[in-house]
Parts: structure tokens; sequence; C-alpha cells
């Protein structure tokens, strides 16, 4: 399986690399949604898990032009934003889940079960 990891806290990309390893062939990272939309188009990774709060494009946009170009695409939100507009928003967006990073273990379990 391929995960793309989208997050501009290089430590935090790292933890989530930690806790997704386990289901994972390939990891890809980028540190801003801008990154991420021309990384899915060369890389076409099972799962994007994408943060909120980014620079350059926040993932609830980058999603969307990930969706927009490629309507098979899983992503799935990983923030530290527990505020239903960003829930709302990122659904709209076209994201299949939404994992708050303190609860990260989620991760594991969205993998295992919508593989």
């Amino acid at each position: 399986m391929t995960i793309m990891i989208v997050e501009d806290n290089p430590a935090m990309r790292k933890t989530i690399r930690d806790v997704a390893a386990a289901k994972t062939d390939t990891v890809i990272e980028c540190s801003n949604g801008e990154e991420a939309v021309t990384s899915f188009a060369q890389h076409y990774p099972d799962w994007v898990l994408m943060d909120i709060n980014m620079p350059v494009l926040d993932g609830v946009s980058a999603t969307k032009r990930i969706m927009s170009a490629h309507p098979s695409a899983k992503i799935v939100m990983v923030t530290d934003s527990d505020n239903e507009s960003f829930r709302i928003a990122a659904k709209k967006a076209g994201a299949c889940g939404y994992v708050l990073k303190e609860n990260l273990f989620e991760l594991q379990t969205v993998l295992y079960y919508h593989s």
C-alpha cells in the first residue's frame, strides 16, 4: 500500500509515518497542499493523510483539487482542529475520513478496514 502524508510539521509527519508504517509499503511525504496535488498525479497513492492548516495551499483546498481530478482518491484529514465547520468542509471537499492528531492510532483502523 502506498500512503501520501501531507503535513507541514516534519516531526508530526514522522509521527504519522510511524503510526501508519505497519500498513504501508511506500510513503510519500509532502509539506503543503500544492505539493500534494502535484505528487498525487505522479504517484497515485492508495491513501492520502492530509493536514488542514498548511502554508501555500490548505488541506481542504488541496482535497478539492485532488478529488476533482481523481474522484476515486481516498483522503483522510489528519488534524488537530476538532471543529465542526472543518469537518463539514472536509466532507464537502471529498474527504472520506477525519482523524484528530491526538487520536492517531485511529489511522490504523481506517487503513486496515478500508483497504
